[in-house]
């Protein structure tokens, strides 16, 4: 009964927003309104195959809409701008016609924005996850400023932001009162919007994709933050700690029996969390060897030094391969150690076993 009462509720409020704002339309025809300018970003070409080049869009009087989960929609009027939106919905992009906005309209009051506001939204991606934000989120900044200085954006469209988050955008001279939270403020309307391609995802599942992380991105994080680093007493030979996860994926069972094995060969457990910004930076900048379980720690990976030797634990059927490719552009010595898989109900206290032979095996080949 009470299901069905949230279930009615919510209806309720989708006709009342759908009387105020109106329904919103699918064209799949290219961009025709006089309202959008579309420029293509000349200066950045991924090195990647089967590359798709960058656009930016300027719409005069855009409005976003974010259901903070899957769908982000661009409109223009009551058009949905199909190249610009963004619709993952269970891990795989769609076309815009499966945006959520075309069958429940923009069920939340509109905020109006007097200025440029840059959208940089997408979803529960690049809400709090560390990778999503340095890979996804910063880098879409960088395409923004090859057709419209920072200096030039009245507000910036984000998530909420986590203090991380606050420290980077500082960098670049983005303070909090040009910040526009998508969290309180699902749907926006500005005078002018702005948005850009994604670095990197354009088709697919997203786990199968990483892959193909294109070079500037991991060059444009180290220019613009590696001499931000900031010093502290470290170990070269870093072991990382991801029990503070709340995530049970990527949890090595018998992570004291190994890290028992690495504390003999002088390493030191880190947890990557409870360091600054600054000073994940510094730790990975200087150390020598890494090793740990796949998670958005190793996205740190982009700060290292060449030849820094690096080993990835993860289960055989984890596809994500962003790690891999860090270490390819800048040029690290790669290992992967891949775990059998764990029947469910065994993994209560994680889904990855790694047998010390293993292990011991594979630091022998940095010896």
């Amino acid at each position: 009964f009470k299901k069905k009462i949230q279930f009615y509720f919510k209806k309720f409020f989708q006709l009342v927003f759908l009387l105020i704002y109106g329904n919103i339309k699918y064209c799949k025809d290219a961009i025709t309104s006089n309202n959008i300018i579309k420029r293509k970003i000349e200066n950045i070409v991924p090195d990647i195959k089967d590359y798709k080049s960058y656009f930016s869009y300027k719409i005069k009087n855009g409005r976003v809409y974010t259901d903070y989960v899957e769908h982000v929609a661009i409109i223009d009027g009551n058009t949905l701008v199909n190249e610009a939106s963004y619709q993952q919905i269970s891990g795989e992009l769609k076309d815009a016609k499966e945006n959520i906005v075309l069958t429940k309209g923009t069920p939340r009051l509109k905020k109006r924005i007097k200025g440029r506001v840059l959208s940089l939204v997408q979803g529960a991606s690049g809400n709090k996850n560390y990778a999503h934000w340095l890979l996804d989120i910063l880098p879409k900044i960088k395409l923004c400023t090859e057709h419209y200085p920072l200096e030039e954006i009245d507000f910036f469209y984000t998530p909420v932001l986590q203090n991380f988050q606050k420290k980077t955008l500082a960098i670049l001279n983005i303070d909090e009162d040009r910040i526009i939270n998508s969290d309180i403020n699902r749907h926006i309307f500005a005078s002018e919007l702005i948005v850009v391609d994604h670095p990197w995802y354009h088709k697919g599942f997203v786990h199968n994709q990483y892959e193909f992380l294109p070079s500037w991105i991991i060059y444009w994080l180290r220019d613009v933050y590696l001499k931000h680093a900031k010093n502290f007493d470290n170990n070269e030979k870093i072991y990382i700690d991801r029990t503070d996860s709340k995530f049970k994926h990527c949890q090595i069972q018998n992570d004291e029996e190994v890290f028992g094995f690495l504390k003999e060969r002088g390493f030191s457990k880190y947890k990557v969390g409870e360091l600054s910004f600054f000073e994940q930076i510094y730790l990975f900048n200087n150390a020598k060897i890494i090793i740990g379980a796949h998670g958005a720690a190793f996205t740190n990976l982009a700060f290292c030094k060449s030849d820094t030797n690096i080993i990835e634990i993860k289960p055989v059927s984890h596809p994500n391969n962003q790690y891999k490719r860090i270490s390819q552009i800048n040029n690290l010595n790669y290992s992967l150690i891949q775990t059998k898989e764990i029947d469910e109900n065994q993994k209560k206290f994680g889904d990855t076993y790694l047998p010390i032979k293993k292990l011991k095996h594979c630091i022998k080949s940095f010896d």
